[in-house]
């Protein structure tokens, strides 16, 4: 019988709130959960890195939500790019590239899980690199990331920062124009990335969902193929399809993960 219990159901069913209702029994469950677990998978979204200061795009105060002159969507996508390269890096160096971001609890306790030996993968639809900045090592990205860039004329690779810092269209000392190693719209997934995620599900023993609401495809229909013991939903707002998740905690990530022992450290 799935076992799902979401926030507002524990404050009914304990009269707590507020403050008070620090989700107990769901990270007891999960706890559990973890420790049966020998080949945990994590499948991220933006809500992992929001704790970490970063704007998502589909919460209610997100970047969807800002008015722009072009919306966010036609801005980071290929086409646009291309026939209006410094409209898009004036958008991109703002509003997605957080170099002074850290690692939140989230991230912190993902790498301590893959130290131990419990965690194999962490799939993410960020490309913030704060997994990796964590100490996580076998991180997939599926939308690539701000810290890998290269010249479009001769390859040439270019870090984060000479990016952010160059003024306007940033530019390869060969006259190339750089573009960020990240997927936008119009632009497909890396067929290897696909490949090892999908694995990587298949394989796990337990799969968290964690900080995405699954309205970005193909990503999200990745899941489909766990077929492991426990599956788990952390999301501060409902998801956009039903999982069959066995456990369902409505709460911030960090909150949640923060609370977890991992043991075999």
């Amino acid at each position: 019988m799935q076992y799902v219990v979401c926030r507002m159901q524990y404050m009914e069913w304990t009269g707590k709130a507020g403050e008070e209702a620090v989700y107990e029994e769901e990270v007891r469950r999960l706890q559990e959960m973890i420790d049966d677990s020998d080949h945990i998978v994590f499948f991220g979204g933006a809500g992992v890195s929001t704790e970490s200061g970063i704007p998502d795009f589909r919460s209610a105060d997100g970047l969807y939500q800002q008015k722009y002159k072009y919306s966010p969507e036609q801005i980071v996508s290929h086409s646009f790019f291309v026939k209006n390269t410094e409209g898009f890096y004036e958008f991109y160096k703002d509003k997605m590239m957080f170099l002074n971001a850290k690692p939140n609890k989230a991230h912190l306790k993902l790498a301590e899980l893959e130290k131990a030996g419990r965690l194999s993968a962490v799939i993410t639809q960020n490309i913030d690199g704060l997994h990796q900045a964590a100490g996580s090592k076998n991180v997939l990205e599926l939308h690539g990331s701000i810290h890998r860039n290269y010249c479009q004329k001769c390859g040439k690779f270019y870090d984060a920062a000479y990016v952010k810092e160059a003024d306007g269209i940033p530019e390869c000392t060969c006259g190339g124009r750089i573009k960020p190693d990240v997927v936008l719209y119009e632009e497909g997934l890396d067929s290897d990335v696909i490949q090892k995620s999908i694995q990587a599900i298949s394989r796990a023993d337990t799969l968290i969902i964690g900080g995405t609401s699954l309205v970005v495809y193909p990503a999200a229909g990745f899941i489909d193929y766990f077929q492991g013991k426990h599956l788990v939903v952390i999301n501060k707002s409902a998801t956009a399809r039903e999982v069959g998740a066995d456990l369902c905690i409505a709460a911030p990530i960090g909150e949640v993960l923060g609370q977890i022992v991992v043991n075999g450290l």
